[in-house]
């Protein structure tokens, strides 16, 4: 029987894959104009990390506003970017890491460190965003954080695991190359006669 567990030498990829995904998902949050939305109809407000766009009950032209004017607007974009562009770096450290065969568990480490940065760099941006957003931006009608900044959060709860586990990673070391004997437990019958 062999199981494959994420320290499994046959299972190395998983944790790229993972980066892989988060890298999409912070693709659709950078591009993504769902961060915040109007909750029903009428649509009339809509903004991504970069602007925000209004329109009238009847007007079927948004009319748009950068948040890149804004001092605020600037530093969560600019600190969820960081963290992305680290996160690219990382992923890139990851492919080239678990594609040796000599596996380097510090190099791994080092990774899983990277990726607590990544993090903090995008819970920074994420929180910064809503809560300067709904003091500096007159809103319209009801509205809710949407489809992209979740794409936003879910992104970071990735790297938040995949940080995690590149860091315990070399604690399983043996396990991973392959250099531990498998154990044998054998329950034997009661102790033959001729035994005492």
């Amino acid at each position: 029987m062999v199981v494959c567990g994420l320290a499994c030498w046959r299972c190395r990829w998983l944790l790229p894959l993972l980066l892989g995904l988060a890298i999409i998902m912070g693709i659709i949050a950078l591009a993504g104009r769902g961060w915040l939305e109007s909750e029903s109809e009428p649509y009339v407000q809509q903004a991504s990390l970069w602007e925000s766009c209004t329109r009238g009950e009847d007007d079927l032209n948004w009319s748009c506003e950068s948040l890149m004017d804004y001092g605020w607007g600037r530093a969560a974009a600019a600190t969820y970017l960081v963290g992305f562009v680290i996160l690219v770096i990382c992923f890139a450290l990851a492919v080239i890491a678990f594609s040796i065969e000599v596996l380097r568990f510090n190099f791994v480490r080092g990774i899983g460190g990277l990726l607590f940065v990544v993090a903090a760099f995008q819970i920074i941006g994420l929180v910064i965003y809503p809560v300067k957003f709904t003091e500096d931006i007159p809103l319209t009608g009801d509205n809710m954080f949407s489809w992209a900044y979740g794409f936003g959060w879910a992104s970071t709860v990735v790297v938040i695991g995949c940080a995690f586990f590149f860091c315990c990673l070399p604690n399983w070391e043996d396990e991973v190359l392959g250099n531990i004997k498998p154990t044998y437990y054998y329950s034997s019958p009661e102790r033959a006669p001729y035994l005492n």
